[in-house]
């Protein structure tokens, strides 16, 4: 654009130079032509700027809220509207139950891990992970400069909790089937259906979305993603607030990020304990409409037959942190350079025995 009003000036100037005019003449044509050049082309340019501006996409990639409330125009279908307290209500029992909690130093949970044999290069062989739940990260753990030992104390401490929720899904999943394939249904299988449509955000009470929602997040990917968010159990939400997943809310309890004004801006969700965190996570991913997406491309695999693959799935988190695709990306290197694929199929050993029928 610049080199086509720049030949035509030129253009203009040689025809002045040919009609042999007087020197000042050609003088005062050649400024006026010059000015007017450099007046306009600014103005051009910009136009040309807005024009493209206003042909391109731009998405907010900011991380998704947990708390929040389904809107209205989502439940066109039903006069119900679930709120925070009905999606999130078994989370916060989770957290109101454990308030009481104590915080083993690194060194002790080591001695724990040895005394029952737990380490991670076994369950990597034969997929079995001993069910030890702890309720807070080691304050230590950011003090283990070797970064390996970090990487597998931080695996070590949050691989059951992943497992655990998992769990609680598949039960949840065995009894929506067998409720499905029933011609008739008991009175307390529609009341634990009503339960789960709330849980679940489903005003509709449609069993195929609540089918689709009602699903496992692959453990490689939870753990890449708490990895990511924490730094592997050194962020200060992680050692403060319990915050595996830095999931952010402006209504819940919380913690300030140092860079956001006192009274404005979101707050990044607190909990008593770990587990809760995890199950918030979870709850989060299935139920938001931003993970619309993922979801759909996790029923596409389960139609099909194949393993929920994380890197797969990683693709449709892109709106999960504000830099998108660049997130995307780190969780795939997360996932790629830990192994984190050789958890995907590991079975919880069962502390009770409803949870045996799960190995």
């Amino acid at each position: 654009m610049k080199k086509s009003i720049k030949k035509n000036s030129i253009k203009i100037l040689k025809k002045i130079d040919d009609n042999n005019l007087g020197s000042i003449a050609r003088m005062f044509l050649s400024s006026f032509v010059l000015i007017f050049f450099f007046y306009s082309l600014p103005i051009i340019i910009n136009f040309a700027d807005e024009k493209i501006l206003n042909t391109q996409e731009f998405k907010n990639n900011s991380k998704v809220i947990l708390a929040y409330t389904l809107d209205k125009k989502n439940n066109k279908n039903s006069n119900e509207i679930y709120d925070e307290r009905d999606l999130l209500v078994d989370i916060y029992s989770l957290n109101e139950k454990e308030t009481d909690t104590v915080r083993l130093d690194a060194s002790t949970i080591k001695q724990l891990y040895e005394d029952t044999n737990y380490k991670l290069d076994d369950i990597r062989k034969n997929k079995l992970v001993k069910p030890i739940a702890l309720t807070l990260l080691p304050t230590e753990i950011k003090m283990i400069e070797n970064t390996k030992k970090r990487k597998e104390l931080f695996i070590q401490i949050v691989l059951p909790l992943i497992l655990q929720e998992n769990n609680n899904i598949k039960l949840d999943r065995l009894r929506l089937f067998a409720i499905i394939n029933k011609s008739n249904n008991t009175n307390a299988e529609k009341k634990w259906l009503d339960k789960k449509y709330k849980q679940y955000g489903v005003p509709s009470k449609d069993l195929l979305t609540l089918k689709i929602r009602m699903d496992e997040i692959p453990v490689s990917l939870a753990l890449a993603q708490a990895a990511k968010e924490t730094g592997w159990g050194t962020s200060r939400f992680a050692q403060e607030g319990n915050a595996l997943f830095g999931q952010w809310t402006w209504s819940g309890e919380g913690l300030k990020p140092k860079e956001a004004e006192r009274n404005e801006g979101h707050k990044v969700m607190k909990f008593n304990i770990l587990q809760a965190s995890v199950r918030a996570y979870q709850r989060n991913i299935n139920t938001h409409s931003t993970y619309k997406e993922f979801r759909l491309a996790r029923a596409q695999l389960r139609d099909l037959g194949k393993p929920l693959d994380s890197i797969v799935l990683s693709e449709y988190l892109d709106e999960y942190a504000e830099t998108g695709n660049q997130y995307v990306e780190v969780l795939k290197k997360i996932i790629n350079q830990n192994n984190l694929k050789d958890f995907d199929d590991a079975k919880l050993l069962p502390s009770s025995i409803e949870l045996e029928s799960l190995i």
